[in-house]
């Protein structure tokens, strides 16, 4: 019953963002009440919801003064002459921007944490992306791409996750797989250049030189805009060495780059004015996601989908277990949290291997061929992919049309190098 509620739950969200008949909004929190009321959950309703709020409020906070921050400093010129350089090198071919976002994202996302790559990336490039008039949907999916595949970086969330599921260091679980994320990489920079050639297609290579001209600065505003830098790196490198969390960084930052730049109340009142609707409209999204993880999970609807799926896995299909769970695992980053799948899925999907004669470790790197790698930045279930697609400025049911294809290819490849080089 719980299983059938769960996937049902899950269909109708998706059935209904993705049809855009029904808001993002709408559909994480009145699809899950009504799935909560039909189990019998209405007692527990209050406390199912609250839990879930209380989970995702530390990265609400982040979101908004993370949003605030950077909108401060775009503001501020900060990324202008980043702008002017990358311009003046793509020569105004929208090619050239989408690989050289792609090969941006997978540096900075070097750190393993989505929320600052997609912070970092997002802020520094929107601004090229808007002066070139090509499209945020293009920004949002090539960056999903790039965070996705090196989400597979022991560091990660998934790869830990399976590591401490097993008991396994990351020689046996990283080190096989290493073959097939270079192989992805190489997939993300080559889909990057097919979205870039239909980009270019699409407006054509197009000439800036005039327009992108260094604007003048005076003094006073030459030495804010190297307080601004030093401050940006300051909080770039103490994102990347965890000195904190996210959000007790973000709001230091916000506050120091407040003093810096509008230190009067009505300077202050101007920002919040200008760009306050955009910190709603995310921060609303990320709790709505509690509401929708918060009921799911405290119910034992995505326990019961956990077992579920466990027990179809009929016994001649244990040698292909491995492939199916790589291929099925980007799939069901839509449906099941990191937790979930790799504390709840994965342990029992491993036993099963075992007992028909495989190597678990080989469904733990299976699983780590897509479920939340490649898979992660398309999920409503992770609150990275509200970041992405609120600093994008773009619609979930859009960005996951485009960006699936791309990410789902990511795993293919991957998939077929891991058994091409016996990893799986």
């Amino acid at each position: 019953m719980l299983a059938l509620a769960g996937f049902l739950t899950i269909g109708v969200f998706l059935a209904g963002v993705l049809s855009r008949r029904v808001s993002v909004l709408l559909a994480l929190t009145v699809v899950p009440v009504v799935a909560a009321l039909a189990v019998g959950a209405a007692p527990r309703l209050g406390e199912l919801i609250g839990k879930g709020l209380t989970t995702v409020a530390p990265v609400a906070i982040m979101i908004t003064f993370a949003v605030l921050y950077f909108c401060l400093m775009i503001d501020a010129g900060l990324f202008d002459p980043a702008v002017r350089r990358i311009l003046r090198w793509a020569g105004g071919d929208p090619l050239k921007i989408t690989v050289g976002t792609a090969a941006l994202t997978v540096l900075v996302a070097l750190d393993g944490d989505g929320a600052s790559t997609f912070l970092i990336t997002v802020s520094a490039l929107l601004p090229i992306y808007q002066r070139m008039g090509m499209r945020r949907l293009v920004l949002a999916g090539v960056v999903a791409l790039g965070a996705g595949v090196m989400n597979l970086v022991p560091w990660g969330g998934p790869t830990a996750r399976a590591m401490a599921a097993l008991n396994a260091d990351s020689g046996r679980i990283f080190l096989p797989l290493l073959p097939a994320m270079l192989a992805g990489i190489a997939w993300v920079l080559v889909a990057a250049w097919l979205i870039g050639r239909a980009e270019r297609k699409r407006i054509g290579v197009l000439d800036l030189d005039g327009p992108a001209a260094a604007v003048e600065r005076t003094r006073a505003e030459r030495v804010r805009y190297w307080a601004n830098v030093v401050l940006t790196l300051a909080l770039v490198a103490a994102l990347l060495a965890q000195v904190a969390k996210l959000e007790v960084l973000f709001v230091g930052a916000f506050v120091l780059a407040l003093l810096i730049n509008r230190p009067k109340w009505s300077q202050q009142q101007e920002l919040f004015d200008k760009h306050g609707h955009n910190v709603v409209l995310v921060t609303t999204m990320i709790f709505a996601a509690g509401v929708f993880t918060g009921i799911l999970s405290g119910t034992g609807m995505i326990e019961a989908m956990a077992r579920a799926l466990v027990s179809v896995v009929p016994d001649w299909a244990g040698g292909a277990l491995p492939a199916l769970t790589a291929l099925t695992g980007m799939p069901l980053s839509l449906v099941f949290t990191p937790d979930a799948y790799y504390f709840g899925v994965m342990p029992v999907l491993a036993e099963t291997s075992a007992a028909l004669g495989g190597d678990p470790a080989e469904i733990a790197r299976a699983a780590l061929l897509g479920q939340m790698t490649t898979g992660f930045p398309l999920s409503p279930l992770t609150a990275s992919t509200f970041i992405l697609v609120g600093m994008a400025g773009v619609d979930l049911g859009e960005h996951q049309r485009f960006a699936f294809k791309w990410a789902f290819g990511t795993t293919v490849v991957m998939t077929a190098v891991a058994l091409a080089v016996g990893a799986i």
